[in-house]
């Protein structure tokens, strides 16, 4: 079948409180959004890669990609007014009766075995989303009072979340957006067209939103090239 990934990465990047969206600051040397195609072009180097940016950051991507001379292929789509419609527009170019994986620009520590894994089981499956346990202890806020949650019961989700297209195709076709939208599982979900599957996520495929998160990931990404 064949292999898409929609890399979203529309973001303004307003909670790191810098001038430079985060998908654009520097990792180990290059933009951290050359990091994450670079996971999935290493994963299997024909996969079809679609790069959704804000139109007004696109001129500033070609610049970055001729600086430092990228030169992985890739499809650029202008995004939406949020996540939700970046996605839509983004499908746009995916065809039927093949595997989509979706995935946050800002995750470029993802590793070959995850996405391997993801794919290999959404073969299967037709929805496929990684996730970690929660190892914090859990409150739950109720009125002026907190209720201790049970941890076990929860999960962190990552992505690349993979799909069979015409599932989650379907579901952006036929859904209207919503707030509680925060990732692509949740949109298609609600259809019950399937029954996704959670797979072992990696507590190193984190997600960049701080400037503590890419100390982090400067950290992760030397000692994981060591």
């Amino acid at each position: 079948m064949k292999k898409y990934v929609i890399i979203v990465a529309g973001g303004k990047g307003v909670r790191m409180k810098t001038t430079i969206p985060k998908q654009f600051l520097l990792l180990n040397g290059k933009p951290v959004l050359m990091h994450t195609i670079e996971a999935f072009y290493h994963y299997d180097p024909e996969i079809y890669i679609i790069l959704v940016l804000s139109k007004e950051r696109k001129t500033y991507w070609h610049y970055l990609c001729k600086q430092y001379n990228f030169k992985i292929d890739h499809h650029i789509v202008e995004g939406g007014i949020n996540r939700f419609y970046s996605v839509k527009n983004g499908l746009f170019l995916v065809k039927k009766k093949c595997l989509v994986a979706i995935h946050d620009g800002v995750r470029p520590l993802t590793s070959k075995k995850l996405i391997t894994n993801a794919f290999k089981i959404a073969k299967k499956a037709q929805a496929v989303y990684p996730a970690i346990p929660v190892t914090d202890t859990l409150v739950q806020k109720k009125y002026k009072s907190t209720i201790l949650a049970n941890r076990s019961n929860f999960f962190l989700v990552q992505t690349p979340q993979v799909f069979l297209s015409d599932i989650v195709i379907n579901a952006y076709k036929t859904t209207a957006f919503s707030c509680h939208f925060t990732d692509d599982i949740s949109v298609v979900k609600p259809k019950k067209t399937c029954i996704p599957i959670m797979i072992k996520g990696s507590k190193r495929n984190i997600k960049i939103t701080t400037s503590i998160d890419l100390i982090i990931a400067e950290t992760l990404i030397t000692s994981l090239w060591k």
